[in-house]
């Protein structure tokens, strides 16, 4: 839609002139008696004028942004050559260290070669300007500091000082029910693991990270779905309502990894359910808001809910405040924030992408980013990891059921 520009608005004034100038004639030709009909008829036509204006000024304002992103391009394979599968985190370098360049694309693998979930080990670096794909790290499946084995997860980060942090929730066939209490792996910029952050709080690190960085310390956001998950039962387990979000501060010393200074949950109650396809459902977008709020995606109820204080409480929210709920949403996966303020949510049962207004709580705006008809609804659980990209005109996401990353832009 052309936006209402110089010449229609000239068009437009040159119009209501002619208009009042006809209105003028007719009362000198026939008298006070007919002023008011000539008048209202110039009015209508300033009205009519005015609201076309302003109708093809509004019809031109973007809904969000959304909006403004037609086109998708896939850009790389995330299966190394051991070849594990489905592609779940995706964060963007915020520096250059060691193999990585700033604003590389880290990718990991939930699945392994034989597409069994909790036991992808590897993470893999694309980096848009060459458009070369490599090999960052292969985690070993076993590791010391880390319950049940290595299944790396949506949890996901980068810091500025040029660690990876990546979180694990680990199963031995696939399923949940041998699933492992799992922990965060710290990788230092070269690939090579250098250690594991584990704890009674630390169970099943799952959600797409949310992060505050200020280089020699960070702040992390991530939900944890572990907690009292047993063995999926058939079509239909039983949800449980012990999901947390956990806030972990760390110190990072010169040449040092990460340290723990401090674990506070923030958020608990939230529900979660095993689940023999997707291995396990909970909450698993996290993304940070104007006024410290953490947005939450709350899949199994369809909803995103607002932690309030989230860098500063020192207490747990519960569930967390309702932002919105159902409507375009249809269970909301992966969030990231728009450069306008606006969260974006992939949907686990179709392949859109959903925009909110945070502040309003309006569902604005739902894309087709994977339309792939072999699912029922098309796209149905495709879509997983979303991150913007470093200009903020496009975002990242990936295709995990033909193991690729899209640039929508």
């Amino acid at each position: 839609m052309p936006r209402f520009d110089s010449n229609l608005s000239v068009l437009v004034r040159l119009q209501i002139i002619r208009n009042f100038k006809v209105a003028k004639n007719q009362m000198a030709r026939y008298g006070l008696r007919n002023m008011t009909k000539s008048l209202a008829s110039a009015g209508l036509l300033i009205a009519a004028v005015s609201a076309l204006a302003g109708g093809v000024a509004n019809a031109a304002d973007p809904k969000g942004f959304l909006e403004g992103i037609h086109k998708h391009t896939t850009l790389t394979s995330s299966v190394p050559e051991n070849g594990d599968q489905n592609p779940y985190a995706l964060v963007v370098a915020p520096v250059s260290a060691g193999k990585i360049q700033k604003d590389d694309l880290l990718i990991d693998n939930f699945n392994d070669k034989n597409n069994l979930q909790g036991l992808g080990t590897t993470i893999v670096d694309f980096n848009p300007a060459t458009k070369k794909v490599s090999l960052f790290a292969s985690v070993p499946r076993h590791l010391d500091g880390c319950p049940g084995g290595v299944g790396l997860t949506t949890a996901m980060t980068m810091l500025k000082s040029g660690w990876v942090i990546v979180g694990s929730l680990p199963s031995s066939d696939g399923t949940t029910a041998t699933k492992g209490q799992g922990c965060l792996i710290v990788i230092n910029a070269d690939g090579v693991v250098a250690g594991t952050l584990a704890s009674a709080n630390i169970n099943g690190p799952w959600g797409n990270m949310a992060v505050i960085d200020n280089g020699a310390t960070a702040t992390l956001f991530v939900s944890n779905t572990g907690f009292g998950v047993g063995a999926p039962e058939g079509d239909n387990s039983p949800v449980v309502n012990k999901a947390t979000v956990l806030r972990i501060d760390l110190t990072i010393a010169t040449g040092k990894p990460p340290v723990v200074a401090k674990e506070t949950v923030i958020a608990d109650g939230l529900s979660e359910q095993a689940d023999k396809g997707v291995f396990i459902i909970g909450p698993t977008g996290l993304a940070l808001g104007a006024g410290g709020v953490l947005y939450v995606s709350d899949a199994i109820n369809n909803r995103v809910v607002a932690i309030a204080d989230a860098v500063t409480r020192t207490d747990s929210a519960g569930v967390g405040k309702e932002v919105t709920k159902d409507g375009l949403l249809k269970r909301p996966l992966a969030l990231t924030t728009a450069p306008n303020g606006n969260l974006l949510a992939v949907n686990g049962l179709n392949g859109q992408v959903v925009e909110i207004d945070p502040t309003s709580g309006k569902q604005l705006y739902a894309q087709w980013i994977d339309a792939d008809k072999a699912q029922s609804p098309p796209g149905s659980g495709d879509l997983f990891g979303i991150v913007m990209t470093p200009a903020g005109d496009g975002f990242y996401y990936v295709e995990d059921d033909v193991n690729t990353v899209v640039l929508a832009h």
